[in-house]
């Protein structure tokens, strides 16, 4: 995977770089063309180009199968800050693991290794977003709206989305590698799921790490209220499971530095998305219980409002 890494990081490297790239270099491994799509989107504070990756499954619906679809999401603001800083930022890692996730997964299908499940990768590619203020740190900011971002980069044939976005910018996580969050459905924080634990004990090597979630954190931004990052914003636009897999550090990082990036965490992360496509397709894995979840609703009521702004109109981002 460290191979695929570096060179997505290479390629992300550079002021120019836009969706289009990508999806050339992504059907170079693949070897055909059809399975990577860039869609430039304009906004206040500039434009982006969403990049999307379908791999399909032998078993998956895309060709007439009922194996699951994974969805993976590459989180950040943007690639690059440019001018205000040069080069390719912290906040950059989850999309360069997202991508060579995709190209790791696209090289096994090239050489016959097809998972079960449909795998749908997205994220998107700006080297010229702009930053804003956040405590402790800077945080990267996006030239479009979180709302444009969820549109793009979730969807309804997703059964579970896996969130992968830089999470340095805290003093809550002291750990440098990777945390997995608690999953979120429908405005509820369940229970860590026992199999995704310990499937990243076994790519990291290392006792699982988890990392707190907080109620307003899996509600959308907009709203007024601090927000640890974006790393769980799917879940305000799926009724799907969402699980957060944090690429952390043990110091609080301004996801606008550069020179922050570590390779082999991001490698970890993008290794970590294709073990779990791999067992989510075959349906050995899960996000949550099942009956659990539909028992808590039972018992105490749907929790979908948090995936709302709620009753007051919108407020300025405070996070």
């Amino acid at each position: 995977m460290l191979k695929q890494v570096l060179d997505v990081v290479d390629l992300l490297d550079d002021p120019k770089v836009t969706g289009s790239d990508v999806v050339a270099h992504l059907d170079e491994i693949a070897g055909e063309s059809g399975f990577a799509t860039a869609t430039t989107v304009s906004g206040e504070r500039g434009e982006t180009s969403f990049v999307r990756v379908r791999i399909p499954g032998s078993a998956g619906r895309s060709e007439g199968g009922q194996a699951p679809t994974l969805g993976v999401v590459g989180r950040l603001g943007g690639v690059g800050a440019r001018p205000e800083m040069t080069g390719f930022v912290s906040d950059g890692d989850g999309a360069a693991a997202a991508l060579a996730a995709a190209a790791k997964l696209l090289s096994m299908r090239a050489r016959g290794d097809v998972l079960p499940g449909d795998v749908t990768i997205c994220t998107h590619v700006c080297p010229t977003a702009p930053t804003r203020p956040h405590e402790p740190v800077p945080f990267m900011d996006s030239p479009v709206d979180i709302a444009t971002m969820n549109a793009h980069e979730v969807d309804d044939e997703m059964d579970a989305v896996l969130s992968i976005d830089t999470t340095k910018g805290n003093r809550i996580i002291n750990h440098r590698g990777l945390a997995l969050s608690p999953t979120v459905r429908q405005g509820w924080v369940l229970r860590v799921s026992d199999r995704l634990g310990a499937l990243l004990e076994t790519v990291t090597g290392e006792p699982l790490v988890t990392y707190p979630v907080t109620t307003q954190d899996i509600t959308p931004y907009g709203n007024g209220v601090y927000h640890i990052n974006s790393i769980l914003q799917p879940a305000t636009a799926t009724d799907a499971p969402v699980v957060g897999l944090a690429i952390v550090a043990a110091a609080a990082v301004p996801g606008c530095a550069t020179g922050a990036s570590h390779e082999t965490d991001i490698a970890a992360a993008a290794r970590y998305a294709v073990e779990v496509a791999k067992e989510f397709g075959a349906g050995t894995l899960a996000f949550h219980d099942e009956a659990e979840f539909r028992h808590l609703v039972e018992r105490y009521g749907s929790l979908r409002h948090l995936q709302t702004l709620g009753g007051l109109p919108p407020a300025a981002e405070e996070d």
